[in-house]
């Protein structure tokens, strides 16, 4: 995990981005306020920074975690889906905008693998939602709260190269100015989108995520779960992928998929939100 002050900030200004051509810089600066803006700053700076996803939101302890915008490119759009699990329990230990005496107000640069993260940080965002590695760009305000610009590469893609890293260290200062511009457009009485506001009071209802509780749950839908079916379907309503499981548990991955195959025929399910959807079942009849 890697820190660092962007250089082209030191003075307070905002420098040109070089890597960024005239036209690409043009289309993010015409669809700024429009609902096509988060979608169009991916596509456009794909040849760039080739991430498959990005996130603009707010957290701290302070303050009210808010998702601004997000949107994903050339893949399944699974980030409001992140977001919830995010705020399911992550975002209140997250440490990964850096320890408290790095945390003066100012703009710095974030870059980190999922493995760094670690923890159900890990667990329920990254490796749920096939993410491998970040970029942000981190805005500490003096309320103490983080304003985070993130672009992830996912699983499927080649790490970032040193040479994309440097470019987007050029890029920050304008993607972060042309972000805020477009969320005080959006959030304009009248304007053509009113943005994402997604809050943890916003959020789908959440289940305790304790393993005990989760096991618990299960057994109220079904008594003849097994001992291994409970340790597998707990973990998958973690979040955590089945390549995690079988790392947690000590078991190979087809074993888990058994495991996995089995409990899901005894609870007549395919699917694992089906899974979520009963496991919330249990919780209202609680």
């Amino acid at each position: 995990m890697r820190h660092w002050l962007p250089a082209s900030t030191a003075d307070n200004r905002v420098a040109p981005a070089p890597n960024l051509t005239g036209s690409a810089l043009g289309a993010m600066v015409h669809r700024l306020g429009d609902d096509g803006f988060a979608r169009s700053m991916l596509q456009e700076l794909a040849p760039v920074l080739p991430a498959a996803s990005w996130s603009v939101y707010r957290t701290g302890r302070q303050c009210r975690p808010t998702l601004f915008m997000s949107a994903s490119h050339g893949i399944p759009d699974t980030t409001q889906d992140c977001w919830w699990a995010y705020l399911s329990g992550p975002y209140r230990t997250d440490r990964t905008w850096g320890e408290a005496s790095v945390t003066a107000p100012g703009t710095r640069l974030c870059h980190l693998t999922a493995s760094e993260v670690g923890g159900e940080h890990q667990a329920r965002v990254y490796e749920a939602h096939g993410m491998a590695e970040r970029v942000s760009i981190v805005k500490h305000e003096a309320d103490g709260s983080v304003f985070a610009v993130n672009f992830y590469r996912h699983q499927h893609q080649k790490p970032f190269q040193d040479r994309e890293i440097s470019d987007f260290e050029g890029m920050a200062p304008v993607l972060l100015a042309l972000t805020r511009k477009h969320i005080a457009l959006a959030q304009r009485p009248g304007a053509l989108t009113q943005g994402v506001e997604m809050t943890a009071a916003s959020a789908p209802p959440s289940l305790s995520h304790s393993l005990p509780a989760l096991r618990e749950r299960l057994l109220r839908a079904h008594a003849g779960l097994t001992g291994r079916e409970l340790d597998v379907c707990a973990r998958l309503l973690q979040g955590m992928t089945q390549e995690g499981i079988a790392c947690d548990l000590g078991l190979s991955l087809p074993t888990v998929k058994t495991y996995r195959n089995r409990a899901f025929s005894r609870l007549g399910i395919h699917f694992r939100n089906e899974l979520f959807a009963l496991a919330l079942g249990t919780q209202r009849g609680a």
